[in-house]
């Protein structure tokens, strides 16, 4: 086919299609290749330098203390698992590492903190969760490839233009905001209304409603790996998580309590015996950090426990997927991944250590309150002045808008796009300190 992208063995060429031809591509590159170059040097990856992962980017308990993780350097290691992991398991690492990069797009400023305010703000306008947001950025909001609007007829943003294979392994939840039929008790969702289009694009080659392609999970694995254990390793290196405490029955029982509560870190139903077995495997490793010092030895012993939790997530996934898959390739619908129960059980006891002891500090709850507080206010206070208020791709969105319920949506997506530091210095802007 003329203009055809070469793309790997064991996907066709629908899968390397894209939803607006761009013919001319020279030979050198998989369509898989050219995605994952589109979002690395796309200007949505470069903004998740200054977005919250647990800790702010600027926070230091002491003025010695290391940089946390910011959701740009998880979105790096959740690519390096993540690619490792396709590897392993034969499906393209290329697009599952592309799929990596771009999962966190979506994420506003100051992360899940952000995505509660915004998610209030617009409930009557349709919602807001940062997968959804996600796809919005690079179907629409990322600017590269232009194409004719079907009703105007007037130049608009086609986002990224990325492969259908790509697009759906960033979907972790694909369904729309009315929700999974069976995990009702869920508020994911992938996808908003109005960008169903371009969503029923993506998923044509579906066998099945909701059913996650095997890059997508694979991705998802990978998400929760780097999150679980990194996000721990930031607790303990700031000092707030004090592995003493989970030594005797009162600690351990927070955790998992915390872990086993409804709408957290385990599945529901899960028994609270299992996650205790799971603290307890964990805690019977040699490399577990019993205690943390702040030394170079002990800062040996932490990333080789984060090494080994790791290690000890993929190899476990990958063992259980090839028991039940054999040794093939494992592309996007002829399998899924399995990953052990134990194992999900560990990952989720992980979680809620880092929740309790870092994100429910009363410090970092009067910070996540006033973080809520600032952006409801520069919503109304962006809306109360658009569209001079907007950037101009924002403007140009607001004053093509036809109703008030898509002139909103302009605003929401103009605060998506901010950094922690942006969105302080605008609130500074619109929202002058009394004297």
């Amino acid at each position: 086919m003329a203009g055809q992208e070469p793309f790997t063995t064991g996907y066709g060429e629908g899968c390397a299609e894209r939803r607006y031809p761009e013919p001319g591509k020279q030979p050198g590159r998989t369509a898989f290749q050219r995605d994952r170059a589109r979002i690395q040097h796309s200007e949505a990856l470069r903004r998740l330098a200054d977005v919250t992962q647990v800790l702010p980017p600027q926070h230091r308990g002491r003025p010695w203390d290391p940089a946390p993780r910011t959701r740009l350097t998880h979105s790096l290691e959740c690519a390096q698992i993540g690619r490792d992991l396709a590897t392993a398991l034969g499906c393209d690492s290329d697009l599952v590492e592309a799929a990596c990069l771009a999962h966190d797009l979506g994420h506003p400023p100051f992360g899940h903190v952000g995505e509660q305010a915004l998610a209030e703000l617009a409930a009557d306008i349709g919602g807001f969760e940062a997968n959804a947001q996600t796809l919005r950025l690079l179907t629409r909001l990322e600017p590269k490839h232009l194409t004719a609007d079907p009703v105007t007829g007037r130049p608009t943003s086609a986002g990224l233009n990325l492969t259908r294979a790509t697009l759906d392994a960033t979907c972790k939840y694909p369904w729309l905001r009315a929700g999974h039929p069976v995990r009702t008790g869920s508020r994911k969702f992938g996808v908003y209304d109005e960008d169903r289009p371009v969503f029923d694009w993506l998923r044509a080659s579906s066998p099945a409603p909701y059913r996650r392609c095997f890059e997508a999970q694979v991705m998802d694995w990978a998400d929760d790996i780097a999150y679980c254990v990194h996000d721990f390793e930031d607790g303990l290196r700031a000092g707030h998580i004090d592995p003493a405490r989970l030594a005797g029955p009162a600690g351990q029982q927070e955790v998992i309590s915390l872990a086993a509560a409804p709408g957290s870190y385990a599945p529901p139903g899960t028994d609270p015996h299992e996650l205790a077995d799971a603290l307890g495997r964990l805690r019977a490793q040699s490399w577990w950090p019993h205690r943390y010092e702040d030394s170079p030895r002990g800062h040996a012993l932490l990333k080789h426990a984060a090494a080994q939790l790791v290690g000890r997530f993929c190899h476990a996934a990958e063992t259980a997927t090839r028991a039940v898959h054999g040794p093939g390739p494992l592309t996007r619908y002829n399998a899924d991944l399995i990953v052990p129960g134990p194992v999900r059980m560990e990952a989720a006891v992980l979680k809620a250590i880092t929740a309790l002891y870092v994100m429910r500090r009363p410090a970092q709850l009067r910070l996540r309150t006033a973080q809520q507080e600032l952006l409801a206010e520069l919503a109304h206070a962006l809306l109360a002045q658009a569209p001079r208020s907007l950037a101009p791709v924002f403007q140009y969105q607001f004053l093509q808008a036809t109703d008030d319920r898509a002139r909103t949506r302009a605003v929401i997506d103009q605060i998506s796009v901010l950094t922690d530091t942006h969105a302080h210095a605008l609130h500074a802007q619109y929202m002058p300190c009394p004297v």
